[in-house]
């Protein structure tokens, strides 16, 4: 199954903090790799390189360099959840994309009353996002992922 990673960011003792497009959290650790495969050790010895991760082009997972990288079912499989203030939020553009809907779906939602701003979606300067909660109550259950 596809989670697409939204972000990344190094944590200390080798650990990942990746946020997923469906507003889920997981911490990711990076030391079991270490074991397995002899390539990985060097985000060990070299901490500077374990802090230039960076989210991979349409969010299929992580990369360090040309060589190190992570897929976005291995981050989301083996992280451990946990709780933010903003688990459950997702971008217009991300919520589309899980239920198969248009952008200007939404915003009509919004300009009708379907969907309440400030309750169930909120702008951020040019953003919107939208609880999951929302979606799930007028759109039923995401096409797109399980």
């Amino acid at each position: 199954m596809f989670h697409k990673v939204n972000t990344v960011s190094a944590l200390p003792d080798l650990r990942l903090c990746v946020q997923f497009a469906e507003g889920s959290t997981k911490i990711y650790d990076v030391k079991p790799l270490l074991k397995r495969w002899d390539s990985f050790k060097r985000l060990e010895s070299e901490p500077e390189l374990f802090c230039k991760v960076k989210v991979d082009m349409g969010g299929y997972g992580i990369v360090w360099d040309d060589e190190l990288d992570l897929s976005c079912d291995e981050l989301y499989a083996n992280g451990k959840p946990i709780k933010t203030p903003f688990d459950g939020l997702l971008s217009f553009t991300d919520a589309t994309k899980i239920w198969g809907l248009n952008e200007s779906t939404l915003r009509k939602a919004i300009s009708y009353g379907k969907l309440v701003s400030g309750v169930d979606a909120c702008k951020y300067g040019k953003q919107w996002v939208i609880s999951m909660e929302a979606m799930v109550r007028e759109y039923g259950k995401p096409k797109n992922i399980a």
